[in-house]
């Protein structure tokens, strides 16, 4: 049985560095045998469907395959097509009344819990808000992410210790959940 899941590629293709092409990122894919793979932007995501792995294994697989081939290490998340529709319906923020731009979704490589932002007080970034989910934080910056301060803070490498933390827009959230929806139910 395949399942259908999204890779999360962190950092690369940002300010001239560690430069991934999205049609080589394709052929790497499918040369690991994943089936019916696509990339969305330049920004690092890669649609697929495979018959092995966990989305754990599939990351390190990923990762190990793009630092043999580019020469650089890149952090992977990978997660399937029921998580990132359970994150994209879990939204705690209104999404439908909001612009694309002022809603974003943290991925995290593993569980978090809310005593790793203990530190951070909410009040003082209000209108900014964050809310914690199933390995993911949703965060809304009424004024973007680039002007966001309270996005600076949750960046910082001291909240995201042992962890991989990758931060996709809405656009991007929901298209992931349409192209992994579309590959798990093709048009026949």
């Amino acid at each position: 049985m395949t399942t259908t899941y999204a890779a999360l590629l962190r950092g690369i293709n940002v300010g001239g560095s560690k430069k991934v092409p999205m049609a080589d990122l394709r052929t790497l894919l499918a040369g690991l045998g994943y089936e019916d793979v696509t990339t969305y932007l330049q920004s690092g995501q890669a649609v697929f469907a495979s018959g092995h792995g966990d989305e754990e294994s599939l990351a390190v697989e990923i990762r190990h395959a793009i630092e043999k081939h580019f020469g650089f290490g890149v952090d992977v998340i990978v997660r399937d097509h029921a998580y990132l529709k359970a994150i994209a319906d879990a939204c705690p923020f209104p999404a439908a009344d909001l612009e694309p731009k002022q809603l974003h979704v943290t991925y995290f490589s593993a569980p978090v819990t809310p005593e790793r932002f203990a530190e951070i007080d909410g009040s003082a970034y209000l209108p900014e808000e964050f809310r914690l989910g199933d390995r993911a934080l949703y965060l809304y910056a009424p004024n973007g992410l680039g002007r966001s301060k309270l996005a600076e803070h949750l960046s910082k490498p001291r909240i995201n210790k042992g962890i991989i933390a990758t931060t996709r827009n809405w656009n991007t959230v929901v298209k992931l959940v349409e192209l992994t929806e579309a590959l798990s139910h093709p048009a026949g």
